[in-house]
């Protein structure tokens, strides 16, 4: 079964980590199985193994966003008691009003919430930008999130780094890595080294998100010497404090023995780790695990049991390798039609090896109408035309 392979050659995704190349154009159609992580002879197949996809750029945004929310959440009215937030609000727009810039920081998040208030982002905004303009950090850094995602203000970019930066240069880790994900990630500004610098700023305060974020740039080779070894160490910290990505990073450097000593049971444990914690890669990476009896006994049931949960995030590998169990009768009953149905989940996000599978499905009618139309389609898509 087909192992998601990890690359950082594109852009950062959420919670730090680098979103996942197209699923590799190579497939062939030379025989009708799986492109999988291993070869019949069990040898790897690299140009068809590991993926980190965990989220999206804008995720990343609000996962650092909400956090000094919930920093400055334990100062309000509400400590100790029932949330009562209509009445927190009222006391902080009291404050607000006057000038103080916590309450006019904490106001803002409770209309970026809806809590206690009606939702407004436009409300927000003219919150954030009080408390900002008086030097709170964690204001500069939830305006800069407003401009970068374009709630309740015209996207800017330009406007989100400056906000950004104003919060990182006062040793903000959350801001630090949000203008370390523009920098990477967004055209028209994108700067490497300014993303690892930023990275770098926030991983050494011990922010897991950062590390393993700096943890891939390393393993890319963006912007620093590509080197596995220091790629596992920033991974390991991350892992160390639970980070479901870190620990599906380190995972795939086992599995592939990059940086470390390859070990097929590291491997599997890391994944299972992630995977636990629904990370839908890791679960990916597990069920591939269990497919092929990799450091652990080989168990069809399981690896369906992972092929599905990632495959219900979208996970396009997933979905591959979830259409082929089904395909091939292996953990589950054989049923065609609900193979064709994930393979075509898969295809229809450019998964190469799922659009040749798809391509041959509808030829021989197997499991969806027969359609020599519908096959060419996908054989041309398959081959990038």
């Amino acid at each position: 079964m087909e192992i998601a392979r990890s690359t950082t050659a594109s852009t950062l995704v959420a919670l730090t980590l680098l979103a996942c190349q197209n699923p590799s154009q190579q497939a062939s159609h030379e025989k009708s199985i799986p492109s999988c992580a291993y070869a019949v002879s069990g040898e790897l197949r690299p140009d068809q193994c590991i993926s980190e996809q965990s989220g999206t750029e804008d995720q990343l945004i609000h996962a650092v966003k909400w956090l000094p929310y919930a920093q400055t959440l334990g100062a309000m009215y509400v400590e100790g008691k029932d949330e009562d937030y209509t009445e927190a609000a009222k006391w902080y727009r009291n404050a607000a009003e006057q000038g103080d810039p916590m309450a006019q920081a904490i106001l803002g998040a409770f209309y970026d919430r809806g809590q206690g208030v009606p939702q407004s982002h436009k409300e927000a905004v003219k919150w954030y930008r009080k408390a900002a303009e008086q030097g709170i950090s964690y204001a500069q850094t939830n305006l800069g999130a407003m401009y970068a995602t374009g709630q309740g203000v015209v996207q800017d970019d330009a406007e989100a780094v400056k906000w950004y930066r104003k919060a990182a240069e006062q040793g903000l880790p959350q801001a630090q890595i949000s203008l370390g994900t523009l920098y990477a990630t967004r055209k028209g500004i994108q700067n490497d080294a300014e993303a690892a610098k930023w990275y770098r700023k926030a991983a050494e305060q011990g922010e897991p998100m950062a590390q393993t974020a700096l943890g891939l740039m390393y393993k890319a080779g963006r912007s620093v010497a590509q080197d596995f070894e220091i790629a596992a160490k920033w991974f390991r910290k991350a892992a160390e404090q639970g980070h479901p990505s870190a620990q599906a990073s380190l995972g795939i450097l086992y599995f592939y023995g990059q940086g470390v000593a390859q070990d097929d049971k590291e491997a599997c444990k890391l994944f299972s780790k992630a995977a636990e914690q629904g990370e839908a890669t890791a679960q990916n990476n597990l069920g591939a695990m269990y497919a092929e009896g990799r450091g652990v006994a080989q168990d069809d049931a399981e690896a369906v049991k992972w092929y599905k949960k990632a495959a219900k995030q979208g996970h396009a590998y997933a979905q591959n390798n979830l259409g082929w169990m089904y395909a091939e009768g292996r953990g589950v009953v054989r049923d065609d039609a609900e193979a064709a149905k994930w393979i075509k989940k898969s295809a229809e996000q450019g998964h190469a090896d799922a659009q040749r599978k798809l391509g041959e499905m509808y030829e021989q009618g197997q499991g969806v109408e027969k359609s020599n139309e519908e096959a060419a389609k996908w054989y041309k898509k398959q081959r990038g035309r």
